[in-house]
């Protein structure tokens, strides 16, 4: 197949809008997905034809928009300073959480796909990037986002009613990035779909007419036969020892029963019915995946599309080969077709053998010293926009720290006294942020109590050691939340919010629900 290498500039804010964020909010992507490159290129086939419907019988229509084993768009990643398509971080890799991402120097990552020898003591997630390597040190790179806020008003009067008044907010893509996408087709298609890239000029995403979408086509390479989105010849990528898989896009599977589900061990059938193979079970403690919800707009229904379930890009699942060789012609075959639904959207996009290092040197790229942001000139613009963006970080931290409470359960055996006297202690905390009127409880209970806090797990833990790890270290449990307001940019570590003590606030909070949860579950049993 042919390779056609499409590059992006957002001229306006872009809404690919996820399923993130409240009922009265629109959060992006942070890419650009290949079912909206697909749709716009519908758009212009379809205006250049003169058509007011496509005729889904017509071959050419087929192969150039439905057919995922002849035309594929894939999203549209951040372009890297190199000008390389960047790719989404695999979940596989962790830093120690003391190791703090800069833009001056590198630390060291590892990837617990390939190695468990010399991890760190406490491993942490690297979190939500881009990445690619450039000289030997992999850099990472993270969208810029604009948060606007709007006010519903009526189509008909222009302006708010009693009824329609309420305000919500679009978090969207900035202008000013650049993102690369891959079209993938036949040599027939390949002048095709050329002549419908050559207007720069590209409206993509939600809220067109509220000044949305506006994108430009800054270059389109031609087309490549050698192409391989991971830029590793299959030759070299041959393993007689394992299989490794990662996600370079969501997902989509279905179970024997039909039903779109993110279990990381439909992947297994997925390959062997590409390959007609019969691959191992997973290699112990080889799976590392996340899920996320799927859906989407019909323009011609008018309608939104069903939400599945989906397992995320950068998901790695390692198979331990112990009679199955595969070779790079079936590799070559894995990577080109995909696996799972809507292939023709970018999705199912995977790479086979990629990861082989055990660590590797992490750095944050440089931003733009420009910044598309809009500048706040007054005091009171200024005012408002810090406030907006306080309310919005908490915003994040509640969400967050919901999440987090539904991920932890205490084992039974504390009684529900020593939990009530934990959770009246820790809103007492709460006012000021003062985290040592909790350790003060702690250490001086009775040895009753004491061994009750010792002895009781959470997770792999004593819930005594979770909560000193809690109390001495409250920023730790909190992974990079961050919002920007125009140019006013607010982080839950910031020098505000350690003034503030939010980090110390929220973790009194984190350990009064785990408590009520707690007490709530034995009432329940008892």
């Amino acid at each position: 197949m042919k390779a056609i290498t499409l590059t992006l500039e957002t001229q306006q804010p872009l809404l690919a809008t996820s399923f993130q964020g409240d009922p009265n909010s629109d959060v992006s992507y942070s890419y650009i997905p290949g079912t909206m490159i697909r749709g716009a290129i519908i758009g212009r086939y379809m205006r250049q034809h003169h058509l007011a419907e496509l005729d889904l019988t017509n071959d050419e229509v087929k192969r150039l928009f439905f057919d995922a084993n002849s035309t594929r768009y894939l999203n549209a990643y951040l372009l890297s300073q190199k000008n390389q398509r960047t790719l989404p971080l695999p979940l596989s890799w962790f830093k120690d959480k003391d190791a703090e991402l800069t833009e001056n120097s590198p630390i060291t990552v590892y990837d617990f796909s390939i190695d468990k020898g010399e991890d760190p003591e406490t491993p942490k997630a690297v979190g939500e990037y881009f990445w690619s390597k450039e000289g030997g040190i992999v850099k990472l790179y993270k969208e810029k986002r604009r948060i606007n806020i709007h006010n519903f008003r009526d189509r008909k009067q222009g302006r708010s009613t009693d009824k329609q008044g309420e305000l919500f907010r679009y978090d969207a893509l900035d202008a000013g990035q650049t993102f690369q996408s891959i079209i993938l087709c036949g040599d027939d298609d390949v002048k095709t779909i050329q002549n419908l890239l050559t207007e720069p000029n590209i409206w993509l995403g939600g809220s067109q007419s509220a000044g949305y979408g506006h994108t430009k086509i800054i270059a389109t390479k031609p087309s490549s036969d050698n192409w391989s989105e991971i830029g590793i010849p299959a030759e070299d990528r041959e393993n007689d020892q394992i299989v490794s898989i990662t996600l370079l896009s969501d997902t989509l599977l279905r179970n024997q029963q039909g039903q779109s589900v993110a279990d990381p061990t439909l992947i297994k059938q997925a390959i062997e019915a590409v390959l007609n193979i019969t691959l191992p079970q997973p290699k112990p403690g080889g799976i590392f995946t996340s899920s996320t919800l799927i859906g989407g707009f019909n323009r011609k229904w008018g309608l939104p599309l069903p939400q599945v379930p989906a397992l995320a890009a950068g998901s790695v699942i390692v198979f331990e080969n112990e009679d199955i060789e595969i070779t790079s012609e079936q590799i070559q075959l894995l990577e080109a077709c995909g696996i799972g639904e809507r292939r023709e959207d970018g999705f199912g996009r995977i790479a086979i053998n990629w990861l082989k290092n055990e660590s590797i040197q992490v750095i944050l790229s440089k931003l733009s010293s420009t910044s598309s942001l809009p500048l706040l000139r007054s005091e009171g613009s200024r005012l408002l926009a810090e406030q907006m963006a306080q309310r919005l970080l908490e915003q994040k931290l509640e969400q967050y720290l919901q999440k987090q409470v539904g991920y932890l359960s205490l084992d039974e055996g504390i009684s529900n006294s020593q939990l009530s006297r934990l959770q009246s202690v820790a809103r007492q905390a709460l006012s000021n942020g003062n985290c040592n009127l909790v350790i003060s409880l702690l250490n001086s209970l009775p040895s009753n109590a004491k061994n009750q806090f010792e002895r009781i797990k959470i997770g792999n833990k004593s819930f005594r050691k979770q909560l000193d790890e809690w109390l001495e270290n409250p920023t730790n449990w909190i992974n990079g939340i961050e919002v920007k307001i125009a140019d006013v940019e607010r982080k839950f570590d910031d020098d505000i919010a350690r003034q503030d003590k939010l980090a110390e606030k929220y973790t009194l909070r984190l350990i009064m629900a785990v408590a009520k949860k707690a007490t709530k579950e034995n009432n329940n049993e008892s």
